[in-house]
């Protein structure tokens, strides 16, 4: 895969795309916006990890692929704790 091909390029579009999804759910965490178990913190970090776990799998990074799909693992965790929370609420109304 060269620097210029298609392939290239989508995966350096992925990347981005990823990287801000993770940084801005991060910033929003930071700035009070949202909480651990909302569900826009929890989707943009489940979502940016995958896609940054596409490119490091495409680059045969290991060491990416281990951080990236366990940060989006340890996100579906977040959802389940989010889903049992909601419930639990739910139960007490």
């Amino acid at each position: 895969m060269g620097e210029g091909s298609p392939i290239a390029i989508v995966l350096q579009v992925l990347s981005v795309i990823g990287a801000l999804m993770v940084l801005s759910a991060y910033a929003m965490i930071q700035g009070g916006i949202w909480r651990e178990l909302d569900a826009g913190y929890l989707a943009l970090n489940i979502i940016g990890s995958l896609l940054l776990g596409i490119v490091a799998i495409a680059d045969q990074r290991v060491g990416f692929i281990l951080l990236e799909f366990t940060w989006a693992g340890l996100g579906l965790i977040g959802v389940v704790r989010a889903l049992k929370a909601r419930k639990s609420t739910a139960a007490v109304s």
